[in-house]
């Protein structure tokens, strides 16, 4: 394959650079047309043994969307009660989910359960159906980015509880929900930095 010229891979750099974990939305609806561009790069991910183990579902009905948010508001509870003194008075500040404003919700799962891929590259490290629904999770975000979207990865859940919630089957482990609309603001610094909860290291690299 060719190289790809110095202006693509500028832009390429440029595209991830701005690429952040959205938690502030407008409630503007998402075109389906352009929704969809952004989950067709499923297709275009890499999954070991080509198992595509990734399992998507549209969170869309009221019940649905108020069963994920309480998930929410009692895991961040929890987790609040886990700090004290000057780190709670900061958690207690910090936006970390845009589940009331964003206009689309996607509960992305990974199949343990899948025979597609016959077992190759996940005998011995099965959890590498897992992390092929992370890199696809990674595209589907850039293709969101240069669309203008912005998404946001809500964690502080109980994902038990959601998959029962939304009726998934009990082999399907959730990977990321995630927020998806258009950004109330747009910024190449990630929030938690801005806001001084935590900073950039430099790359370690290590030889052995």
């Amino acid at each position: 394959m060719d190289t790809f010229p110095d202006e693509f891979r500028d832009q390429l750099l440029n595209l991830m650079a701005w690429r952040r974990d959205v938690r502030r939305f407008r409630t503007d609806p998402v075109p389906e047309a352009v929704l969809m561009r952004c989950l067709d790069t499923f297709r275009l991910a890499p999954s070991v043994g080509l198992s595509e183990p990734w399992r998507i579902l549209r969170v869309q009905s009221d019940a649905a969307r108020s069963a994920a948010l309480e998930n929410y508001k009692t895991a961040n509870a929890a987790a609040l009660a886990g700090y004290d003194g000057a780190d709670a008075a900061s958690y207690s500040q910090l936006k970390l989910s845009g589940m009331a404003e964003a206009p689309e919700h996607l509960a992305i799962f990974c199949d343990d359960s899948t025979s597609q891929g016959r077992g190759l590259g996940a005998a011995t490290m099965p959890e590498m159906r897992r992390y092929s629904v992370v890199g696809a999770i990674t595209l589907m975000w850039l293709a969101a980015r240069a669309e203008g979207l912005g998404m946001g990865w809500v964690s502080i859940l109980d994902p038990a509880r959601l998959r029962r919630d939304l009726d998934a089957p009990e082999t399907w482990c959730l990977v990321a929900y995630m927020c998806v609309g258009w950004p109330e603001a747009q910024a190449d610094t990630p929030e938690l930095e801005r806001t001084g909860w935590e900073h950039r290291h430099d790359l370690i690299i290590d030889t052995r």
